[in-house]
């Protein structure tokens, strides 16, 4: 699996039993030949460079990945039995990522907008794949229908929440244990077996407790900054792009899947107040395209499509019984 850190798989050049890896001229010798001829080409594939620029401008974890991780125990390595939000919540934020990367987004239509958010219709714009396996075949999903379809009835479909038997297909299986697999790859989580009673489980501790600290730090200072709704001096200098509204994404994610208070738990009570007025404020700001007075819009310029798809998701998680 890739990671936006630019570790992508490699085509071509030193390809090991490739016979198309690398070409040279007529002239070179080979090594026991007395000089080397500078003229050696060897072969690159567009596409890498292409990826290796997009996973510059790419986070490291997904939106799915921090909300996962914020809702595990550390020590434990396991979620909350009785969170029954967060399944739903991580339908949705494959979506925000999807449409963050340019693969989706709202199907260009002026009549769209005489219906609510989450009502209308999204297209794939680009096939190109992410690397990042549960998107990837999300966006195939998506790619592989005729039938056009909105945000909600996506997310409802991918959570299994249907009563179409033709359309159970599309559901997205152990998207939780397969993002938890996808941390232990990226050196964030490890995997270990624990008894609960009458059976085993697999769990998955934090190993690399930075990466989690960095996630809980970035909600903590956009939800009781004063100027939260404002892109920090990390934020506007950072290569990530949308790196703004994806923090607020994320916070607004973890809200709606009951995983919020625990990057919150070691701030006062005063502290928690205000972040969660903060959330609210802010989930009412994205959940509505423009977004809303206090949002921050600079982001959004040029990508008003994509950025729309955000809305519809945030649009969606304002309904859930969690928040409500």
């Amino acid at each position: 699996m890739s990671s936006a850190g630019g570790l992508s798989r490699r085509r071509g050049a030193g390809g090991g039993g490739d016979n198309d890896s690398a070409y040279s001229s007529p002239n070179s010798s080979g090594p026991s030949g007395g000089h080397r001829n500078s003229d050696i080409k060897v072969a690159s594939d567009p596409r890498d460079l292409q990826m290796e620029d997009e996973n510059k401008t790419q986070p490291r974890l997904t939106l799915m990945e921090e909300v996962l991780l914020l809702g595990l125990k550390d020590k434990q390595g396991y979620l909350s039995f009785w969170n029954d939000n967060i399944s739903y919540t991580l339908r949705g934020c494959i979506l925000m990522e999807l449409a963050f990367r340019n693969r989706i987004a709202m199907v260009k239509d002026p009549n769209r907008r005489k219906y609510p958010l989450a009502d209308r219709y999204i297209e794939v714009v680009s096939e190109k794949l992410t690397g990042e396996v549960l998107l990837d075949e999300a966006l195939k999903m998506i790619n592989s229908t005729e039938e056009r379809m909105s945000v909600g009835q996506w997310i409802d479909l991918m959570s299994g929440e249907t009563w179409n038997v033709m359309k159970i297909g599309f559901q997205l299986k152990q998207v939780r244990e397969r993002l938890a697999k996808g941390l232990v790859d990226k050196g964030v989580l490890r995997t270990e077996k624990r008894n609960f009673l009458i059976f085993d489980m697999a769990t998955h501790p934090v190993t690399d407790s930075a990466v989690k600290e960095e996630v809980v730090k970035r909600a903590c200072t956009t939800l009781i900054s004063r100027n939260g709704s404002s892109p920090s001096l990390a934020e506007r200098e950072s290569p990530i792009a949308f790196q703004q509204l994806r923090t607020v994404a994320m916070v607004c994610a973890a809200y709606a899947a009951n995983v919020l208070e625990n990057a919150l738990m070691y701030l006062n009570h005063e502290m928690r107040e205000r972040a969660y007025t903060k959330v609210d404020e802010l989930l009412s700001d994205y959940s509505q395209y423009p977004f809303g007075s206090s949002a921050s819009k600079s982001e959004a310029a040029g990508k008003e499509l994509q950025m729309e798809v955000v809305a519809a998701v945030l649009n969606v998680y304002t309904k859930m019984d969690s928040i409500i």
